[in-house]
Formats: C-alpha cells, sequence, structure tokens
C-alpha cells in the first residue's frame, strides 16, 4: 500500500505542476501533507516536517548567503568580462547562446556545487535570452542538463556518497567512468546545437545594436541592482531581422512570460552604474577563488564558507551600512522565494521518508528485478538509477539503495565498482527533481515556472543519462 501511494503522490505532485495547478511551494506543502493523514500518519506530520526541515535547514542558509554573494559580486562588476566574452561569441546567435549556456554551466560546475552553477549561469544568459525573445526553458534545461553530467566530479557529491556507501575510493569510480560522463556532455552540447537552431528559425536571424553597433563597452547583465538599467539611446532595442523575427513564443516556452515586460525585466548596466568596485576587481576575484577552492577541499561547511565570505563582500565593497541594506534588500526577494521552496520541498521529502514511502518504493523496484537479469546488474544498477536519484535524495539513493543493489550484484559476480559508476547515470535527471533545491535556484532566478521547467527537461534529461549509460557499457565501464 505504501508503495502504491508514494508513486500516487508522487504522480499527483508532477501532474498539478505541470497543469499549472497549484504553485510548487503550494504542491510541496499540501500534498505530502494530505497523503500522510491518507496513509494513517498523520499524527507524526509534525515530526516528519520538522526532521525534513533539520536535514535541509544548512542547504537554505547556503542559499540564503550563496544568493546575496553572487549577487553582490554580479553588482560590483565581477562577472562583467565573463559576460563580455559570452557576448562576443554569441553575436546574438541563438544558436550560439545555446550551446554557450550549456559550456558556460559545465565550466562552472567544476566548483562541484549547483547552486553557484545555477547563479552564475543565469546571471550571465538571462539578460541575452530575453533581449533575443528566446525561450527560458531551453536556458534552465540545458544549464541542469551539462551541471547534471559535470555534478559527478569526485567533489560534486554523487561520487563521494557511492564511495562512502560502498567503501571504495573515489577516484576508481570516476575515473573510468570519463569517457562515459564526455559522451554524455557531448551529447549536451550536440542538443544545446540542436535546441539553438530551432530557436534560430523560430526567431529569425537576429542581432543586438549593443554588440555590434553600440558601446563596445556595454554589458548586459541580469541583477538585483538597485542601478538604473540602460534606457532608450543608441542601440536601446534587440534589431530583429528574418522572416520570423516576430514569431510569438510557443506556450509554455518560459521566454519571458508577457511580451510587454521584456524590456521591463531586462537590465542593461553599463559600466557606469554606482554598485560597480573597479578598483577592488581583483580582490573580489581573489576572494572568489579562495571561496571555490575552500568549498572544493572542504575546509569548512560550504554554509559557513558563504556566510563568511558575503559579509566579507559587503563590508569591503559597500563600507557604509545604508549601502549594505540595499545590496541586501536588492537580492531579498530571490532569496526568500528559493528558501521558501527548499523549506517546502523539506515538507515533501519528510513525509516521503518518515512515512517509508520512499523506502517501499526503491525495494519493490529493486525486488522486481528477475533472478536472469542477476549477471547484469552494472545496466540495471544504470537504468534504476534514472527514476530513483529524481524521486529520492542523493543521500536516500547511495546510502540506501545502492548497498543493496551492489549486494545483488555480488551474488552474481559483478563487482561493486561497477555498482558504484552505474549509479552516477542518473545524475543528469536528478538536477532537476523537486527534491533537489539547487533547481529551485535556477528556475527561481530565471523566473521559469517549475511545471514548465520540468515538462521540458525531463525527457531530453532522460535522454541524456541513457547516452551516458550506452557509453559506458560500449567502453566496457559498466
Amino acid at each position: 500500500m505504501l508503495t502504491i501511494l508514494g508513486f500516487v503522490m508522487i504522480a499527483t505532485f508532477l501532474v498539478l505542476i505541470m497543469m499549472k495547478k497549484m504553485s510548487p511551494m503550494g504542491a510541496l506543502v499540501l500534498i505530502p501533507a494530505l497523503f500522510c493523514v491518507l496513509v494513517g500518519k498523520g499524527a507524526h506530520l509534525g515530526d516528519y516536517v520538522l526532521k525534513g526541515v533539520g536535514d535541509l535547514a544548512p542547504t537554505a542558509a547556503m542559499l540564503m548567503f550563496a544568493i546575496i554573494y553572487f549577487g553582490v559580486m554580479i553588482d560590483v562588476g565581477l562577472f562583467d568580462p565573463i559576460v563580455r566574452i559570452i557576448l562576443r561569441f554569441c553575436k546574438a546567435d541563438p544558436m550560439r547562446v545555446v550551446v554557450g549556456t550549456a559550456v558556460l554551466a559545465a565550466i562552472v560546475s567544476l566548483d562541484g556545487d549547483g547552486s553557484t552553477t545555477f547563479m552564475i549561469t543565469v546571471s550571465a544568459m538571462v539578460p541575452l535570452y530575453r533581449r533575443l525573445k528566446m525561450s527560458l526553458v531551453v536556458m534552465t534545461g540545458v544549464a541542469a542538463m551539462a551541471n547534471g553530467v559535470m555534478n559527478t566530479l569526485p567533489w560534486g557529491g554523487p561520487t563521494a556518497r557511492a564511495a562512502a556507501a560502498l567503501k571504495v575510493d573515489a577516484s576508481d569510480i570516476f575515473v573510468p567512468m570519463i569517457p562515459a560522463l564526455a559522451a554524455g556532455l557531448l551529447f549536451v552540447i550536440a542538443l544545446s546545437y540542436g535546441l539553438g537552431l530551432r530557436e534560430r528559425k523560430r526567431l529569425g536571424v537576429l542581432t543586438l545594436d549593443e554588440v555590434t553597433a553600440g558601446d563596445p563597452e556595454q554589458v548586459l547583465v541580469g541583477a538585483g541592482s538597485g542601478g538604473k538599467g540602460a534606457k532608450g539611446g543608441k542601440g536601446g532595442r534587440a534589431a530583429l531581422t528574418g522572416t520570423d523575427a516576430k514569431a510569438p513564443s510557443p506556450s509554455g516556452s518560459g521566454s519571458s512570460g508577457a511580451s510587454g515586460a521584456d524590456d521591463d525585466e531586462f537590465k542593461g548596466l553599463d559600466p557606469n552604474r554606482a554598485t560597480l568596485r573597479p578598483k577592488l576587481y581583483w580582490f573580489n576575484a581573489a576572494l572568489t577563488i579562495a571561496l571555490l577552492a575552500l568549498m572544493v577541499t572542504e575546509t569548512m561547511p560550504i554554509p559557513v564558507l558563504f556566510l563568511l565570505a558575503a559579509a566579507i563582500a559587503l563590508t569591503v565593497n559597500f563600507p557604509h551600512m545604508n549601502d549594505q541594506k540595499a545590496r541586501v534588500a536588492a537580492h531579498a526577494e530571490n532569496v526568500v522565494n528559493v528558501s521558501g521552496m527548499v523549506f517546502a520541498a523539506a515538507v515533501f521529502t519528510g513525509v516521503l521518508t518518515g512515512t517509508g514511502m520512499v523506502e517501499h518504493m526503491a525495494r519493490w523496484l529493486v525486488d522486481g528485478v528477475p533472478e536472469a537479469m542477476g549477471p547484469q546488474m552494472g545496466i540495471v544498477t544504470g537504468v534504476l538509477s534514472i527514476p530513483l536519484t529524481y524521486f529520492m535524495s542523493n543521500d536516500g539513493f547511495y546510502f540506501g539503495i545502492v548497498p543493496i543493489l551492489a549486494e545483488a550484484g555480488a551474488a552474481h559476480g559483478v563487482s561493486t565498482l561497477e555498482i558504484a559508476r552505474a549509479s552516477l547515470v542518473g545524475q543528469a535527471l536528478h538536477m532537476s527533481s523537486p527534491l533537489v533545491p539547487a533547481v529551485y535556484v535556477l528556475v527561481g532566478m530565471a523566473k521559469v515556472e517549475f511545471g514548465d521547467h520540468t515538462r521540458f527537461t525531463v525527457k531530453w534529461a532522460v535522454l541524456t543519462s541513457l547516452v551516458v549509460l550506452a557509453a559506458g557499457v560500449l567502453f566496457g565501464i559498466i
């Protein structure tokens, strides 16, 4: 019964948010509360929720101060050179913009933290997507898939969890998987190319006056800045040419909401904006590099690192208290939205775990594997990792399910390392799971409906995971 109710609860949640019948926050809270009562454990709802909140509180704190930190770094101009490089590469070509999104997300993912990756990628790319009236759902989908593949780095989380759960060395898991993961990343870039061509066909040939004819120092950055965006004047609008330039955005594309809001949401920030701190550029760059290095080496808990970094960044760049308050207020909307979604997700995970539904669902799937498939437990693990890492947290999957799969594989001569490697296959889809806090950073900052992101991304993410699995089998890794 718990197995059936668990699957029904998840299906109900996904259907309601994809059909936009409920907001993600409302669905994350009310649906699990209802199903908790249905399974006869309503009296324990408070305990489940508090347990879930306790588990996710450090993540919420990390996201809160990470948003403030990177928001300040965007305001002071740390990422302006990156945006210039992106603009030069993209040349306002939708195909190049989408491919650039995948490459940027993959490069930034080297820090091993999904939230950081999404904040930097969205901040750099959203203004260009909005200016060209491109689909923001394409951006969020491509960024999530690129980050999902790169999330398998030894310091990214899944590999470390698999190593700890099965008591093997992380490098023995990751290094042999590099060819398969590279194939997955190449597929994401190829997919980005195809999606970009589709956007180019929909929009026609586009040029940005700011890039081709305007001030070469003009920088396009999305930020919660209190500074005024550049309005009017030369290069104040994108020039659209081609027969399809005025084609409407398809329903659910998440391109930027109502077309009339495009210019209001777009912020063109020139080098003279009040929040820039050019004299502190190298200090801010050094602070960011040090922060990322400490995150990778796990010198301190990540929430503590972001808390300290945000305090230092605010104090050094904006020594006056009123300016500090203004910077925090400028990014307060993102902080509240993302933190609220994390705590709402805590209700979902708390009920799913506390009632035992997730354990019953996982065991039902594992027990359903035919005995004849025993010698192929590596492939079985790879296939199962796709839905299980979407419906479960990484901790639950790697510490609760993977050891069971490894034990079943060992009985048929399948090595523990093979199971560990196969367990990484589903990460491309995992990063779009409603149980992953970082995805709310992605859709929140991009102002994309989570249901739209899910409906667009899931099919491509599953295909990416299958490409990784196929490459692993082809290269004899799995």
